[in-house]
């Protein structure tokens, strides 16, 4: 358990964030001498690592905060699976420019993008805006120099950094300085309540991102010390067994973005997903209606109705329908001993088997697998087994 603050130091954060609503039409950056405008050299720069908007993919932004990857190598490793799925989907590109929209091609409104590949998009557009017009927006920093060791954590724009960093290392053409604009506020002004106002009041937080924000709210105002290194998801499933103290709700809802209790529940009960769950929901940006749905099916029956939710574009009440429809299922009893994975399985063979063909089944293979090696193994065993259980038939009769 997460060593637990003094209570004072809580009820200090309260009246700061407090003041600060009572204040927030005001253009603060420009009336407080604490402050200041700089540039500030990239690598002095670093995300936040459990903000809970999340830019990089899971298993890279772990790496990156845990000092396994640079920022050039964490940029590199994105670009390897948005090939990797571009190719996937017949559209490979060789160069990041290439990914800029183009109005020539006829069929660009119709592409669907991967989340891997919209989200480098996005940052190939903020680079090359970047680069021809200059930054228009300072990112937001906090100092958390140590020592002789300058240092600053990201508040808000995590995107213009990593553009940054695509433009410096990745496209032709960059004739910068390695420094970023930054608004840089002190320390001690720096608080969960603030990050949170400042993520709810843009739009693209995710739901997943908004049950992390939560989580870290209810943490926060129960005691416990929020870490400035990465954290796996169930350093935020600590919050599920957390009530709102008395006299905090107000501060809590209000940095929520003006949310009730109710609401506020309902993010935070998306915790009670597995891992993997996150991940993909967290990635295709789905929302809490339709998850809150699957919220309390096993973490393997969540997982495959996740794929079909993106695949299909299921909404919220076609998800309520095929649920209900499983649990009602599931109370029958039983007329043999059938394993429920199986039953499954031949439920979505008889159903898909017509929308397959030798190479969607390879492609889909791959994509789980993601080695061909192990793909062709996989196929092949399927195959056997599959026209050993067509021979019973004949075998029997």
């Amino acid at each position: 358990m997460a060593k637990k603050n003094d209570t004072d130091k809580l009820s200090e954060l309260l009246a700061s964030f407090n003041g600060d609503l009572l204040k927030e039409d005001a253009p603060q950056y420009f009336n407080d001498d604490s402050i200041r405008v700089e540039r500030i050299l990239l690598d002095m720069v670093r995300p936040d690592p459990i903000q809970p908007r999340r830019v990089l993919p899971e298993k890279i932004h772990l790496a990156f905060h845990e000092n396994r990857l640079t920022p050039s190598q964490a940029l590199r490793e994105m670009v390897q699976v948005a090939q990797v799925a571009a190719r996937q989907r017949g559209r490979p590109f060789s160069n990041l420019l290439e990914l800029l929209p183009d109005p020539e091609r006829e069929d660009e409104g119709d592409v669907k993008h991967t989340p891997e590949e919209e989200l480098l998009r996005e940052l190939v557009n903020l680079a090359v805006t970047i680069r021809n017009d200059g930054q228009v927006n300072p990112i937001t920093v906090i100092d958390v120099t140590e020592g002789v060791t300058r240092l600053y954590r990201i508040e808000t724009g995590e995107r213009r950094y990593w553009s940054a960093w695509l433009l410096r290392d990745f496209l032709p053409g960059y004739e910068g300085d390695g420094m970023i604009d930054c608004i840089v506020v002190p320390a001690d002004r720096s608080s969960v309540f603030r990050q949170a106002k400042e993520n709810t009041a843009r739009k693209g937080l995710s739901a997943i991102a908004m049950a992390r924000q939560a989580a870290l709210l209810l943490l926060t105002v129960n005691g416990y010390e929020i870490p400035a290194y990465a954290v796996n998801n169930d350093f935020y499933r600590q919050a599920l067994e957390l009530r709102i103290p008395r006299g905090t709700g107000e501060a809590i809802y209000s940095a929520m973005g003006g949310i009730d209790k109710r609401r506020f529940s309902q993010y935070k009960d998306l915790l009670k997903l597995g891992d993997e769950a996150l991940e993909l929901a967290d990635r295709h940006n789905l929302d809490e209606r339709t998850l809150r749905q699957i919220a309390s099916l096993s973490y393997e029956d969540q997982v495959e109705m996740l794929q079909q939710i993106i695949q299909f574009d299921l909404t919220s009440r076609q998800v309520e329908a095929i649920v209900t429809q499983g649990i009602q299922e599931t109370d029958k009893p039983s007329t043999d001993d059938l394993p429920s994975f199986a039953t499954k399985f031949a439920k979505t063979f008889i159903r898909d088997v017509d929308k397959f063909n030798a190479d969607l089944l390879w492609t889909a293979v791959f994509r789980e697998q993601g080695d061909p090696h192990m793909t062709s193994a996989y196929l092949k065993r399927l195959a056997q087994m599959a026209l050993s259980a067509a021979n019973r038939y004949s075998d029997e009769g």
